[in-house]
């Protein structure tokens, strides 16, 4: 059993109970001990108002005894007798937990009513204007900043990190790259883009060759016969140096080069056998597999994400950081266009109310059963004890009530039935 727990509050609250019920009593007392003097008075002649204070109060003790037992079967028996529906709250919680589900499922969790209630609200408009308030839209990125934080504090970087790898490696095996590349490598020779990366080559080629022309040629000496003369192999080295430094200048210098043509020829059948030759992209495959293969491009990515979380909470901790300032200004910007496009406004609010409508009406079961289970697990005792001290009050002055208004009909009464000859 769940019990209510019972505070200082509802402990100062039973006190204000307990002294209405003490004034309550003590007016049927009161009522008592006048009916009784006045039955007397009147047995002994005093006149005929004896008769009249006589039956108001005997009609105010009826009153206020009916109400006392009304009252007091709320919460308890009367007497402690076992009497047909009495001790309500406590017998009837269970069914008073269902029907206040069924009242609130049936009256606040339908569609209609809580379609009309957005409707009448403005959410869209409402929403705009607030955001559309500097401190209002800088509370906003707080709190974001604030969340995103706590959640990548509580993320493990490790689990993180391997589901991140995962995602990547099975979203790079999963697709092709062969015939992306060629499409690429396609249009970059089409454009002519790829010439500055062959100019590129060329100079440094040529400013290498310059810098290491004798270790050219000494390579070039080093691959000759043992049985040439060495006079022979540096002529024979010179000369090749001359001749690639030559090829290499003309490259250089020269965009219609044949060679530059040939570069060109070979990325443009290259690019086609990648989109269409099955070898090709069958190679570029298995390449792909052994690159992802390997550790140092697994830790690459796994790596990523710690790159990724240090920058990201570097700018959610920044209040002047590019994200934070470019959140508010966005949320800003989105506030100001609710609070004037009509259009908006109706389309969020449209939002809001087939959502609102889905969870009312796909839930209502569920969040009407929270309230039945919710008092079926309270306990029947404290429960009662409960709403007596917060209600118990207001109920004391029924008995109050029931006292003066039965006294007034019951002398009311009298004095029709002593008008009208009795």
């Amino acid at each position: 059993m769940v019990s209510f727990s019972y505070t200082a509050a509802d402990e100062e609250k039973s006190r204000g109970v307990r002294r209405m019920k003490t004034l309550a009593t003590a007016l049927l007392v009161a009522v008592a001990v006048i009916y009784a003097l006045a039955t007397w008075a009147r047995n002994s002649g005093a006149g005929a108002w004896a008769g009249y204070v006589a039956a108001a109060a005997e009609a105010g003790m009826v009153g206020a005894l009916a109400d006392w037992f009304a009252v007091t079967a709320l919460f308890r028996r009367p007497l402690g007798l076992p009497i047909p529906h009495t001790a309500i709250i406590p017998t009837k919680k269970d069914q008073l937990g269902a029907s206040l589900g069924s009242f609130v499922g049936e009256n606040f969790l339908s569609a209609d009513v809580v379609r009309g209630r957005l409707q009448a609200f403005g959410i869209g408009r409402r929403l705009g204007a607030w955001l559309a308030d500097p401190a209002h839209a800088d509370r906003v990125t707080a709190e974001a900043a604030t969340a995103l934080r706590g959640a990548l504090t509580v993320l493990r970087d490790s689990d993180v990190q391997a589901v991140v790898g995962e995602a990547i490696t099975r979203r790079a095996e999963s697709v092709e790259i062969a015939p992306g590349l060629g499409k690429t490598l396609e249009r970059i020779v089409a454009d002519g883009a790829h010439h500055r990366a062959v100019d590129l080559v060329c100079t440094r080629a040529h400013d290498w060759l310059v810098t290491h022309g004798e270790s050219v040629m000494d390579a070039v000496q080093g691959g000759a016969p043992g049985w040439t003369p060495r006079f022979v192999d540096r002529r024979i080295g010179e000369r090749v140096y001359k001749e690639l430094l030559r090829f290499v200048t003309e490259m250089r210098d020269m965009p219609g080069h044949p060679a530059r043509g040939a570069i060109d020829r070979f990325l443009t059948d290259f690019a086609a056998d990648l989109q269409a030759d099955t070898d090709t992209r069958a190679r570029v495959e298995r390449l792909k597999a052994d690159l992802l293969a390997r550790p140092e491009i697994q830790d690459i990515i796994a790596s990523a994400w710690s790159s990724i979380r240090t920058l990201i909470i570097s700018a959610a901790e920044d209040d002047r950081s590019q994200l934070r300032l470019r959140a508010r200004a966005s949320l800003m910007s989105l506030g100001n266009r609710l609070a004037t496009d009509s259009r908006l406004q109706a389309k969020v609010e449209g939002w809001a109310e087939d959502a609102a409508a889905y969870v009312v009406t796909t839930y209502r079961h569920e969040i009407t059963s929270l309230i039945t289970d919710t008092v079926a697990g309270w306990d029947a005792t404290q429960t009662s004890k409960k709403i007596e001290a917060n209600i118990g009050r207001d109920l004391q002055f029924i008995r109050i009530n029931g006292t003066v208004v039965g006294a007034l009909a019951g002398l009311l009464i009298y004095t029709f039935s002593h008008a009208l000859g009795g």
